[in-house]
C-alpha cells in the first residue's frame, strides 16, 4: 500500500448558516464538523491529514491546535474545489494516493472509503457516488448506455434532462498524487461560476484511459453537506440516531430512542436501562445494570454496577460507586466520589468531596470540599461552610457520625466518630469522637408579646 495523504477542504464560510462562526467548526454531538472528518481521516491510517483552510482560519486551527497530525494549507482566494486540491499538491510525495474529503460532510465513514482507497492504488481513479431521492445542489453523473462514467456536470450547467438524474457527485475521490498532479494542471473555469472544479479530472481520466471506478454509498446520509441550520439539525438527528442503534445493539434498554442525546462517548456495561431525554456529554462509563431516570445529564463520569439515578440529576466529573443511588432532582459537580451503597437524595450538591461506603445524604443539603466516612448520615439542611471568601477549607466527618438537620459546619472542622451533632446546630470546633454537640441558644418565651403593625 502506498502512502496515503487525506485533503480536507474547509475553506468555505457557509454564508448559509447566517454565522461568524466558520461552517466546518458547527457542532454535530457537541464535535465540530471538522472533528468528525479528521476522526475519520484519522482511523483510515493516513500519512498525513491536510486541511485546506480559509475563512476563519485562525479560529479553525485554534479549534484543533491539539491535534498535532494536521498540516494547514491556506487557501487565501476561494478559486474551486481543483483550485483547493492545488494547494496542496506541493507538500505531497509523488508516490502516494490522494483522498479528498470535505470538512462539511462529517458522517462520512471508514469503511465506506477503504474501497476507493484500495482502487486507487490499483492505479484507477475511485469516485463516490450517491443516489438521492432530492439531489438539489449536486454534480450529475452521466453514465453512457453500459453504465460506464462518462462525465460529471455541476448543477448550474446541467441541462433540464441532466437535472432529473438522480445520482449524484459526492466529491469524495482517490487517486495517485502523480496522476492527480498533472491533471490539476489542465482543469479549466470555463463554467457557470468561473471556478476550477476538481470532478473536472474525470474527463482527463477517461481521455487517458485510466479507469474510474465507481462506489455507491450506501447511506445517503453519510455524503450529505452542512450548508444550513436545518441540514445541522437533520444531521444531529441521523447522528443521535445511529448512536442508539449502537447502544440497543450492546443490550441497553432506550425506552424511547429518539429522545436521548451522546455528545461525546458512552461505554456500556449489561442490562442498562436509559429513561428519556438523558444527555451524555464527554466521556461516559456506566456499569452493568445501571437504571437512568428521565431529563439527566452526565458529563465525564464513571457510574458503577447496580447504580440508580433517579430523574433530573447533573453529574459531571463524578464517579459513582456500585450500588449507589443518586436523586432526584441532585447535583454532583466535579471531584465528588461516592464509594459502594451511598444514597444522595433530592436537592442535594456536593463538590470536591468523598463519601464512604453506606453514607446517606438524602434532603436538601450542600457538602463541598469534604470527607465522609462511611455509615455517616447528614440530615436535611445541612452545609459546609467552605469558602471564607478567600481560601476553602475542609470538613471532615468520620464514620458513624450523625448530623442532624439544619445544621451549620464551618470549615475547616472535623467530625470524631460516632459524634453527633444537634439539629440547628453551628458548628466551627472539632466535635470529639462518640460525643454530642448541641449550639442551640437557650429558649425564651415572651408572653402577651404584641407584633409590631
Amino acid at each position: 500500500m502506498k502512502q496515503l495523504f487525506v485533503v480536507i477542504l474547509a475553506a468555505g464560510k457557509g454564508k448559509r448558516m447566517v454565522s461568524d462562526l466558520p461552517k466546518v467548526l458547527h457542532k454535530v454531538g457537541d464535535i465540530p464538523l471538522l472533528g468528525h472528518v479528521l476522526a475519520t481521516a484519522e482511523v483510515l491510517g493516513a500519512t498525513a491529514r491536510f486541511v485546506v483552510c480559509g475563512y476563519g482560519s485562525e479560529v479553525v486551527k485554534a479549534t484543533f491546535s491539539s491535534d498535532e497530525g494536521i498540516v494547514w494549507v491556506e487557501q487565501t482566494q476561494q478559486f474551486g474545489t481543483g483550485h483547493a486540491v492545488a494547494q496542496v499538491i506541493p507538500l505531497l510525495d509523488k508516490d502516494g494516493v490522494v483522498l479528498v474529503l470535505y470538512g462539511d460532510v462529517p458522517m462520512i465513514q471508514p469503511n465506506t472509503l477503504q474501497p476507493l482507497i484500495e482502487e486507487a492504488n490499483r492505479g484507477c481513479l475511485a469516485l463516490l457516488t450517491a443516489e438521492l431521492a432530492n439531489p438539489t445542489g449536486y454534480g450529475r453523473i452521466i453514465r453512457d448506455g453500459h453504465g460506464c462514467l462518462q462525465r460529471i456536470v455541476e448543477e448550474k450547467d446541467t441541462n433540464p434532462i441532466e437535472r432529473c438524474l438522480r445520482e449524484i457527485n459526492t466529491g469524495i475521490m482517490a487517486i495517485s498524487v502523480e496522476k492527480l498532479r498533472s491533471w490539476l494542471t489542465e482543469l479549466s473555469n470555463d463554467n457557470a461560476q468561473g471556478e476550477y472544479y476538481l470532478p473536472g479530472i474525470i474527463d482527463l481520466a477517461v481521455r487517458d484511459d485510466v479507469p474510474v471506478k465507481t462506489f455507491t454509498a450506501t447511506e445517503p446520509a453519510e455524503v450529505r453537506g452542512i450548508n444550513n441550520r436545518m441540514q445541522l439539525v437533520e444531521m444531529e438527528r441521523f447522528y443521535q440516531e445511529r448512536q442508539a442503534k449502537t447502544l440497543l445493539a450492546n443490550g441497553v434498554t432506550l425506552l424511547d430512542p429518539k429522545r436521548f442525546d451522546i455528545r461525546g462517548s458512552v461505554i456500556t456495561g449489561r442490562d442498562v436501562v436509559i429513561n428519556v431525554d438523558v444527555v451524555f456529554e464527554g466521556t461516559v462509563t456506566l456499569g452493568s445494570r445501571v437504571t437512568i431516570g428521565p431529563f439527566c445529564l452526565l458529563r465525564d463520569v464513571t457510574i458503577g454496577d447496580d447504580v440508580e439515578i433517579l430523574s433530573h440529576c447533573r453529574i459531571e466529573g463524578a464517579i459513582v460507586g456500585d450500588g449507589a443511588r443518586v436523586g432526584p432532582f441532585a447535583r454532583l459537580r466535579p471531584y465528588t466520589q461516592l464509594a459502594a451503597g451511598v444514597h444522595i437524595g433530592n436537592f442535594v450538591e456536593t463538590k470536591n468531596v468523598s463519601v464512604d461506603y453506606g453514607s446517606k445524604i438524602n434532603h436538601l443539603t450542600y457538602i463541598g470540599d469534604a470527607e465522609i466516612g462511611s455509615n455517616v448520615n447528614i440530615g436535611a439542611g445541612t452545609i459546609t461552610c467552605n469558602y471564607d471568601s478567600i481560601n476553602k477549607h475542609k470538613t471532615i466527618i468520620e464514620d458513624g457520625a450523625f448530623i442532624g438537620s439544619n445544621s451549620s459546619l464551618v470549615a475547616p472542622v472535623r467530625i470524631g466518630k460516632g459524634a453527633t451533632v444537634g439539629a440547628g446546630s453551628a458548628v466551627n470546633r472539632d466535635v470529639p469522637d462518640s460525643s454530642l454537640c448541641l449550639t442551640r441558644a437557650h429558649r425564651r418565651d415572651i408572653i402577651n408579646w404584641k407584633r409590631p403593625v
